[in-house]
């Protein structure tokens, strides 16, 4: 296994340094915008964050890799906002310095479902959003948004379409026949290796492992392929070393290959 940061030392290091850095040379590096999206049926609006990167720079995916830092939305402010859930397009997989990153460059279009608290009213979208910004060296930044959606619209926004439309393949829209997981106790954590039977999805497969186990470090997926199955094998460590258990009910596999992405929820025991 590749040695890694320590994860609570990446984390400390992090939180020490954002403050300074969003107030300093990296601030226009990314410019932040909201897109009001429109209202659903059921009382949810669809609206979007926009990022607009300064050219070279990447921003990163939620599992961002070994090289990453994974986005945060401080939600707490908010106002008649009982629930947020993020529908994110399709990322690119880059390395640099014999490192893997999960991103986007130029410019990224993220749709968010929000839920209200009393529908009908007007949503203050209020957050502070700490994400990792990378060119030559990689930054953790620190941006605010403050916008409130109170110009409720059925027609759809076209850019939120279009990155609704980029998301990834679910499993059964790709054809997945098959995901199981096998878990083996290591001397330091765990090894997950996860086997995914589905068709080709083009080029150099990367695959992608979660673990909905808030705080756990997970390392880069190594990716084979073996006929019409894909295996990605990762190993895990809790960040105080302390024993931990998964669900696999919980795991998430997303395959990244050359003409599309498969989002893969769950797996049984293999």
């Amino acid at each position: 296994m590749k040695r890694a940061l320590n994860p609570a030392a990446a984390l400390a290091l992090c939180a020490t340094a954002m403050p300074a850095l969003a107030q300093g040379q990296f601030d226009d590096v990314v410019q932040a915008d909201v897109l009001q999206g429109w209202d659903l049926p059921d009382g949810r609006r669809v609206a979007a964050l926009r990022l607009t990167l300064a050219p070279g720079w990447k921003t990163y995916w939620r599992a961002p890799g070994d090289a990453g830092i994974p986005p945060h939305f401080d939600w707490s402010r908010a106002r008649n906002l009982e629930a947020v859930s993020i529908a994110w397009p399709t990322p690119q997989v880059h390395s640099q310095n014999g490192m893997r990153s999960i991103g986007y460059s130029d410019e990224v279009v993220i749709p968010m479902y929000l839920t209200p608290s009393t529908s009908g009213k007007p949503v203050r979208l209020r957050s502070t959003v700490s994400i990792g910004v990378c060119a030559e060296v990689c930054v953790p930044h620190q941006f605010k948004i403050d916008e409130t959606l109170d110009a409720p619209d059925p027609s759809p926004t076209p850019a939120i379409v279009a990155a609704l439309a980029d998301a990834p393949y679910s499993a059964d829209e790709a054809g997945v026949r098959a995901a199981t997981c096998r878990l083996r106790p290591t001397d330091l954590g765990m090894q997950l290796e996860a086997h995914v039977t589905l068709p080709h999805t083009g080029g150099t497969e990367v695959a992608v492992i979660e673990t909905g186990t808030p705080g756990l470090w997970i390392s880069e997926a190594r990716t084979t392929r073996q006929g019409d199955t894909v295996v990605a094998v990762s190993e895990m460590i809790h960040p105080d070393g302390g024993a931990f258990a998964l669900n696999r009910s919980d795991v998430r596999i997303t395959i990244l290959g050359g003409d599309y992405a498969v989002d893969v929820r769950g797996c049984t025991a293999g």
